[in-house]
Formats: C-alpha cells, structure tokens, sequence
C-alpha cells in the first residue's frame, strides 16, 4: 500500500494515463512499455527515493493485470431507461 503523497500522486497520474490509453484502443504491451518509460523516467529525475519507485512499480503492476480496471460501463440503452 502506498502512503507517501508525492507517490500516490505519481500512481494516480499513472493509471488515468493507462485507463485513458486503454480506451484509445492500446492494450497490455502498450501499457506496459508506457509504465516501464514512466518509471524509467521517475528513476532519471531523482524526484523519488529508489524504494518508493519499487514500490509504485509493484502497485501499478498489480493495477495493469486487473482485468476488472478496463472494462468498459454498461450504458443504458433507450428500452431500459423507458422502464425505469
């Protein structure tokens, strides 16, 4: 779990760009090439200490390999909303 504010900042940026990238139609590899320059990136600048970059890199990973982190909202279609 992340408890740092600057870090969970970073992952917070982080998965809206990958959420954001998915619905673009970029998949898994895309993803995963994004973080990997993204953390790559976190390690140049020095704006994090190397543990706390481990750390994101752990929670970020777990994020892209949730399925459940993708999936498109159902919308409602005409019939349904005259139901209700």
């Amino acid at each position: 779990m992340l408890q740092d504010t600057q870090t969970i900042r970073h992952y917070q940026k982080l998965t809206d760009a990958l959420v954001e990238m998915w619905n673009r139609g970029y998949r898994f590899d895309d993803l995963r090439l994004y973080l990997d320059g993204y953390l790559a990136a976190l390690r140049h600048s020095n704006s994090l200490e190397p543990y706390l970059i481990h750390r994101l890199e752990e929670e970020a990973a777990r994020y892209i390999h949730d399925p459940s982190n993708f999936v498109m909202p159902q919308t409602q279609t005409q019939a349904e909303s005259d139901y209700y």
